[in-house]
């Protein structure tokens, strides 16, 4: 298998879960669009998994990898459409939400030379699920920083959170450049919007309250 994600959380996940599994092989992992395609020229006979964020030319990147014997199944953020790259010749797409086991069903799946698509229903989407992303994030952070992110997405500035952790605001700043670091997001809000769009916290019922409080700081900022 090849990994190719410009997202390193999720391409971590993805060969945590891959790389136990007897059937499986990870022969290369890139983080940019250059790599992958001299991947895709040095290991035929692969299932190339790619992340469609690292904006390839998909077509020309499906004739490439067939030229070489391999095949594959592209990666899609939550709110992008299927349509869109169905008629490229993918043999497999899925979203960053896909749940592990379904990830493993996908590739063996793809791997036996058949296609497969995500099921994205209205019925799924309300049903809580913890994708590969939301769990990896969920190993590399500690209880604390986990209280910092869900103090953060209701609203507390770095003082609340001081207050409420009994701790300086700059004990604070430290732990947010620590979350910063391990999420890969670069400031409050995209961490906010990262842990509602992952479900960091797990929590369904919470989100609603979550969103509206970063909402309001989105619109306060704008």
């Amino acid at each position: 298998m090849i990994l190719a994600d410009n997202q390193s959380v999720f391409r971590t996940g993805a060969a945590r879960i891959l790389a136990v599994e007897e059937d499986c092989r990870i022969v290369g992992q890139c983080d940019d669009l250059s790599r992958l395609i001299k991947a895709v020229s040095c290991f035929p006979n692969s299932v190339i998994l790619f992340a469609a964020s690292l904006r390839p030319e998909v077509g020309a990147l499906v004739r490439l990898a067939r030229e070489n014997g391999s095949t594959t199944i592209a990666i899609l953020e939550n709110d992008e459409r299927q349509q869109d790259y169905i008629r490229e010749g993918l043999r497999g797409i899925v979203h960053r939400n896909i749940p592990n086991q379904e990830l493993l069903r996908c590739v063996r799946t793809v791997g036996r030379g058949d296609p497969y698509i995500q099921k994205c229903s209205v019925e799924s989407a309300g049903k809580f699920e913890s994708d590969i992303v939301a769990e990896r994030v969920r190993e590399r952070l500690t209880p604390k920083e986990l209280k910092i992110v869900g103090l953060i997405l209701k609203g507390y500035k770095n003082r609340d959170i001081a207050e409420e952790l009994h701790n300086s605001e700059q004990v604070i700043k430290n732990y947010l450049r620590s979350i910063f670091d391990k999420t890969g997001v670069s400031d409050r809000l995209e961490l906010a919007l990262f842990a509602m769009h992952h479900k960091i916290l797990g929590s369904p019922a919470l989100r609603t309250n979550d969103e509206q409080a970063a909402t309001a700081e989105l619109q306060a900022v704008n």
